[in-house]
């Protein structure tokens, strides 16, 4: 039974270990996240729609500053120090804002402040995860587990938003960041029991596997700059974040237009974020790894701008909070079962460096650079007198150059790894 248990998880003898504690951890991460995003979303609205552009722009800057610091820590520390270190600073994050919500004064400034904080987190925390896949398996390996691996995540990701559905009320939003922080710290004891599945493993001396990386604490960038591979790559992710942004934005002025107040648009958020969540672990379980192992990266990819291009023709069609709800619960779905694998895969072909300085630039700083330039870009065509359904159709040409861009990307990516095989 064990047996048939591996062939219909694609395990080959010896990953099961280290794949279940990669699942532990990302549930517990996702968990930990999305506990907190119907916050953050509600906290956005409630600042203002018309200031969200800042709230963009602000994460972008708090990234630009976070990027070279990740870069001075990994070039000193090794990973299996720096690892903890990253997710430790962010739970004694929450615990700070736990106590400074408690201060009347201070809750508008710290919504806002939360807002931007949130965002940063959310792509930091699941690029180090990432990158720590993409570091502990090869290409052929997250073809296989990927898929699996994601699961654990979405399987959080359900449990996050439920817990937020069901205590939001009783405990209050502001308990929850407590709840929030432990489930984060439970990811750090996974980090340890997977860096010691990957010390028994590896086939270096031990000295070799514990050094840091090295480097400038701007390599990530200069990395990316100097590779036209990357640089397609930061095209891919611009792309993703703008198509994101513009859909984000419609789904905020949408939500204030269909709910009337603050706990009704929470609970729209979860329930969003469950309906999302129970489609992805659905996917990642059943097809995932097939459909990497069939269509290749290439293939993978350029679904989800397909079906954007499509989601986005029948919004400008339809406007209203059921056809926004329906083309957000595909799309989501989408990009985490079969986009983010694929992407990841990306990082495979690549050198330890780039795994991890160029990796975390281009989801952080380059997704938050063309979260603000989105932001500000809907803001401008809003304010020409463009409605939603007219944005809306200039987010589908751009959804079509993306799937140029992913189909490029992915025999790319085949071509790299058949040259280092």
């Amino acid at each position: 039974m064990s047996q048939r248990l591996m062939k219909w998880l694609k395990l080959e003898p010896g990953e099961g270990v280290a794949v279940a504690w990669a699942f532990a951890y990302f549930f517990l991460l996702l968990a930990s996240y999305y506990i907190l995003r119907p916050l953050r979303d509600e906290m956005g609205i409630a600042g203002g729609i018309a200031k969200l552009p800042w709230l963009f722009t602000g994460t972008f800057v708090a990234m630009l500053a976070a990027v070279p610091l990740f870069g001075f820590i990994t070039a000193r520390l090794p990973r299996q120090r720096f690892l903890p270190l990253v997710y430790g600073f962010f739970i004694l994050n929450l615990l700070l804002f736990h106590a400074a919500f408690q201060i009347e004064g201070w809750r508008e400034v710290m919504a806002r402040t939360f807002f931007i904080w949130a965002s940063v987190f959310n792509l930091f925390v699941v690029s180090v995860f990432w990158s720590f896949m993409v570091d502990l398996f090869s290409s052929a390996q997250g073809k296989r587990l990927f898929g699996l691996i994601a699961a654990g995540g979405t399987a959080g990701a359900i449990t996050g938003p439920s817990l937020t559905a069901l205590l939001v009320v009783p405990v209050g939003p502001v308990n929850l960041l407590l709840l929030s922080a432990l489930l984060l710290a439970g990811a750090v004891l996974c980090i340890r029991r997977l860096s010691r599945w990957s010390e028994q493993k590896a086939s270096a001396p031990a000295h070799q596997r514990q050094e840091p990386l090295g480097g400038s604490i701007f390599a990530g960038l200069t990395l990316i700059v100097r590779s036209p591979y990357l640089l397609g790559v930061a095209l891919f992710m611009l792309l993703f974040t703008t198509l994101a942004t513009f859909l984000y934005f419609e789904q905020a002025h949408i939500v204030a237009q269909s709910f009337s107040n603050s706990v009704e648009r929470t609970r729209f958020f979860a329930l969003l974020d469950l309906a999302v969540n129970t489609l992805t672990v659905l996917t990642q379980v059943l097809i995932t790894s097939r459909l990497l192992t069939r269509l290749g990266v290439a293939g993978a990819l350029a679904l989800v701008p397909l079906l954007s291009a499509f989601g986005f023709a029948l919004l400008a069609l339809t406007p209203v909070l059921a056809a926004l709800a329906g083309f957000q619960v595909l799309r989501r779905a989408g990009e985490y079962a079969i986009t983010r694998p694929a992407r990841e895969l990306l990082y495979t072909v690549v050198d330890r460096e780039t795994k991890y300085k160029a990796k975390n630039a281009l989801d952080t700083v380059v997704y938050r650079g063309g979260d603000a330039l989105a932001g500000w870009l809907f803001a401008g065509l809003k304010s020409l007198g463009l409605g939603l359904a007219a944005i809306a159709w200039l987010a589908v040409p751009l959804a079509l150059a993306w799937a140029v861009v992913a189909l490029w990307l992915g025999r790319r990516q085949a071509q790299l790894s058949r040259d280092n095989n």
